[in-house]
């Protein structure tokens, strides 16, 4: 048999794709395109979620003090509340010991689920940007 390799080596080939000579589709900026590039736009989508769970943050701050904060004006402004026996337990052990820990599981709840439901809101506008 004859030996049919050339001295140079093996021949290269180029493959390509049928659509290299397609038209190319434009970019379209995207919102989570602009946040990933730091652009002004994708500052103002930042700040918008990062201002919306700071209101949140301080209203469920807010309401929750509000609500414990009481506790202490209660028993100030009723004397009765200081020596009021529930359950052979004084009112004010109760209340600071047991109805305080709902108080703040609640408010807890109440962020993470409002948190949850921002972010899921931010994620569709910015994907639909």
């Amino acid at each position: 048999m004859a030996d049919v390799s050339t001295p140079e080596g093996p021949r290269r080939v180029r493959v390509t794709s049928p659509r290299t000579s397609a038209a190319r589709r434009p970019i379209i900026p995207t919102g989570t395109r602009e946040i990933d590039e730091q652009t002004r736009l994708g500052e103002v989508y930042m700040s918008s979620l990062i201002q919306s769970q700071l209101r949140l943050a301080l209203a469920v701050i807010g309401g929750a003090a509000i609500v414990l904060g009481g506790i202490p004006l209660l028993f100030a402004l009723v004397p009765a509340t200081r020596t009021f026996d529930v359950f052979g337990l004084p009112l004010p052990w109760l209340i600071l010991g047991i109805v305080v820990y709902p108080v703040v599981y609640v408010a807890a709840r109440i962020y993470v689920r409002h948190a949850e439901r921002i972010e899921a809101e931010f994620t569709e506008f910015v994907g639909r940007q």
